[in-house]
């Protein structure tokens, strides 16, 4: 607890640019949530463009939008 899944149009991260991404956001979650930073997992999830829509807008974005901190503006 907790856990971070970030899906995003496919990107390729080098390695260095996965580590540093988890590290701020592992920074940013520990200093939010007051948990050791052993407790947070993240990961990324690529979505084709083509099924952004149908996959992740419509059930994750406008289907829960009580759970979102922070809404997009497409």
């Amino acid at each position: 607890m907790p856990h971070i899944n970030i899906k995003h149009f496919p990107k390729d991260f080098t390695g260095e640019e996965r580590e540093r991404l988890a590290e701020s956001l592992t920074d940013v979650i520990t200093r939010h949530f007051g948990v050791s930073e052993d407790a947070v997992s993240v990961a990324l999830e690529p979505v084709e463009q083509a099924v952004w829509n149908e996959t992740v807008h419509g059930p994750e974005i406008t289907g829960r939008p009580h759970l979102l901190i922070k809404h997009p503006n497409y």
